[in-house]
């Protein structure tokens, strides 16, 4: 409703030959448009990396360690998102990407180095708390399905499956609940 005023009011402004105003007035709404979704539009480019992962994950069951690395780029573009969390939080969530790096090292490789990095910027992104909520909806997501599959008796207690893809969904579920 108010759009279509709006637009009614910029044909108006146009209609009287008023070149300059109509310009002005885009330029102020695309601008107070994109401060108002600064936070949405980092965490749908931050999602579209993610489903990059996920689909890498799916078919060849292991990550490419440059585009994985390429997440350094939102998780720097997410400080020009006017957040208001502290940077203690932030270091704190890829701390937990360094703890699965160790648990990585550990385990010999059975939780993987690339999903542990991406924890790690993950973190760095989303800061402690919510990594930690992540990481809880990812786990038990995975949980389910490891459950359902040796139900029905397509996995056997040491088999392996990408955990990238539940990060993501983890991930755009939290987005549009609002849990980020």
């Amino acid at each position: 409703m108010f759009q279509m005023f709006g637009a009614v009011s910029m044909l108006k402004i146009y209609a009287a030959g008023i070149n300059n105003a109509e310009i002005n007035i885009t330029e102020i709404n695309m601008a107070e448009m994109f401060s108002d979704y600064k936070w949405l539009i980092c965490q749908t480019v931050f999602a579209g990396y993610m489903i990059v992962l996920a689909v890498m994950d799916i078919r060849w069951k292991k990550l490419s360690l440059m585009i994985l690395l390429s997440g350094t780029v939102p998780l720097a573009a997410g400080f020009l998102c006017d957040r208001e969390i502290h940077i203690i939080l932030l270091a704190a969530g890829a701390a937990v990407g360094v703890i699965f790096l160790i648990i990585s090292r550990v385990t010999e490789d059975s939780f993987g180095y690339g999903d542990s990095i991406l924890i790690m910027i993950m973190g760095g992104f989303l800061g402690f708390w919510n990594i930690l909520s992540l990481l809880t909806a990812a786990f038990s997501m995975a949980a389910l399905f490891s459950i359902f599959m040796l139900i029905r008796k397509r996995f056997h207690r040491k088999s392996a499956f990408p955990f990238v893809p539940f990060l993501t969904a983890a991930y755009i579920g939290g987005m549009f609940f609002g849990i980020y």
